[in-house]
């Protein structure tokens, strides 16, 4: 039974989503305030977190950089209203996963929860390398596994979803990857949103990877991405 976080200030909207998870099976924690949230966070460790970006206390963003200098594995998923959906972006820069615009349905919401826990379950199997293994990128040594990225004994730490597309960059190494195929292998969707949250994944990899000037990421124009080394 997956254990689903849910934060948000609305409380009769929290109550409705606690009690339509909980009548499809999901262990329901929930929080009205960003702050509570958090506490509820570091004390329940749950398997996958809702949160609203505007909350009182404590916004949605500030939550979710919490958890993340924590956890960079666990799932997050925004709720947004329709005006907050150009934040989304920023969103994704502090590590969330997913979002969804309100009003939304519930069976829709069931749908992104669902999805998320099966890819987070799944990632270290699908891995090419085993466990304890690693594989060299330039003078880095990348373990998908693990989700990190080491140089010179310097470990950075992948969220998910950068580990994920820098693997599949790997296993393309030296060739074009498409941006469609990772947005729908990765996201499910390659509309504006998630197009632009790769873009801020992308940015960070480079970043990463700045030390060793033989390793790139190129941007093939109108394609894709390239990672040469």
């Amino acid at each position: 039974m997956a254990k689903v976080l849910l934060i948000e200030d609305e409380v009769q909207l929290g109550q409705i989503v606690k009690d339509s998870l909980e009548m499809r099976g999901f262990e329901m924690l929930y929080a009205a305030d960003g702050r509570e949230g958090l506490k509820l966070f570091q004390q329940e460790r749950p398997d996958v977190v809702v949160l609203d970006i505007m909350m009182p206390n404590m916004d949605g963003f500030t939550v979710t950089s919490e958890i993340r200098k924590q956890d960079k594995i666990t799932p997050i998923i925004f709720l947004t209203a329709k005006s907050q959906t150009t934040d989304v972006v920023k969103g994704f820069e502090l590590g969330g996963n997913d979002y969804l615009k309100k009003p939304f349905s519930m069976d829709e919401l069931i749908v992104r929860i669902t999805a998320l826990l099966k890819r987070f379950k799944d990632a270290p199997a699908s891995a090419a390398e085993p466990e304890e293994g690693a594989v060299s990128i330039g003078q880095y040594s990348f373990n998908y596994t693990k989700q990190t990225l080491t140089r010179n004994n310097v470990v950075e730490f992948l969220s998910h979803r950068e580990a994920a597309i820098l693997k599949r960059l790997y296993d393309n190494k030296n060739d074009i990857m498409e941006r469609k195929a990772i947005l729908i292998d990765l996201w499910g969707d390659d509309n504006f949103f998630n197009a632009r949250s790769m873009d801020v994944f992308i940015t960070k990899l480079r970043r990463y990877l700045k030390d060793d000037s033989r390793v790139q990421i190129v941007n093939i124009r109108g394609v894709g991405y390239k990672l040469i080394f």
